[in-house]
């Protein structure tokens, strides 16, 4: 089945609801494109370790992201389900979920220069055709006026039980306290952030997959969809 141009899905919720598996299954169901937004905070987080950038300057961040800008090249036999690359180091998931990089990249996420390059760069991958996006601020900012809008949610527990089954399978050691811990600080700054904080979009499709596995909440986008 082909898609119009205009169709973008845009998917936010709350860290470890869910959103990475779904947007990939969904895309993969749709045969359209896909993009994790999260990993590109990440990949600016590798970048400021490497370079040694202070995660509370916002400006030198920018700067680090027109210097060296990151790159996503989509890939569907890569873990990520694309490659992201910025300068000249391609960054694996275990690096991207690594606990230096989860420790600084809300700060990171948080600043109105960094945004407003992710922003841009974002919008330009939609250009490329149908696509489906997840992040935090997919409905509200990147891609507002997507005629698909999903926000996704879980209770914690499902959330520190799916984010501790996908840290394991990229190899990273985790400490379950610690994980429930750093999801609740992660709730509060992405919610309180002054630019662009986690919330619904008022057009948005609520679905809570506390007790719905991924393939459900899949086939309840593609029906949203096939509604259009």
């Amino acid at each position: 089945m082909t898609y119009p141009a205009h169709l973008q899905i845009a998917i936010d919720g709350p860290a470890a609801a869910g959103k990475t598996t779904v947007a990939r299954a969904t895309a993969e169901r749709l045969g359209i494109l896909y993009l994790d937004t999260g990993a590109m905070y990440r990949a600016l987080a590798c970048m400021a370790l490497r370079t040694g950038t202070d995660a509370d300057n916002g400006a030198a961040l920018a700067r680090l992201m027109q210097s060296s800008p990151i790159e996503v090249e989509l890939d569907d036999s890569a873990q990520l389900g694309f490659r992201i690359k910025a300068g000249g180091d391609e960054f694996d998931e275990a690096t991207l979920l690594s606990n230096e990089v989860t420790a600084i990249v809300s700060t990171i996420a948080a600043h109105a220069e960094v945004r407003a390059e992710m922003v841009n760069a974002q919008r330009r991958i939609a250009e490329r055709g149908p696509v489906v996006m997840a992040g935090r601020d997919i409905g509200t900012v990147v891609l507002p006026e997507a005629p698909v809008k999903i926000y996704l949610t879980a209770s914690v527990a499902a959330r520190i039980e799916r984010r501790r089954l996908q840290l394991q399978q990229a190899g990273v050691d985790v400490d379950a306290h610690r994980l429930a811990e750093e999801i609740d600080e992660r709730d509060r700054l992405d919610q309180t952030r002054a630019i662009s904080p986690l919330e619904p979009a008022p057009d948005a499709h609520m679905i809570d997959s506390s007790d719905i596995n991924a393939q459900g909440v899949v086939d309840e986008i593609c029906a949203i969809v096939g509604r259009l």
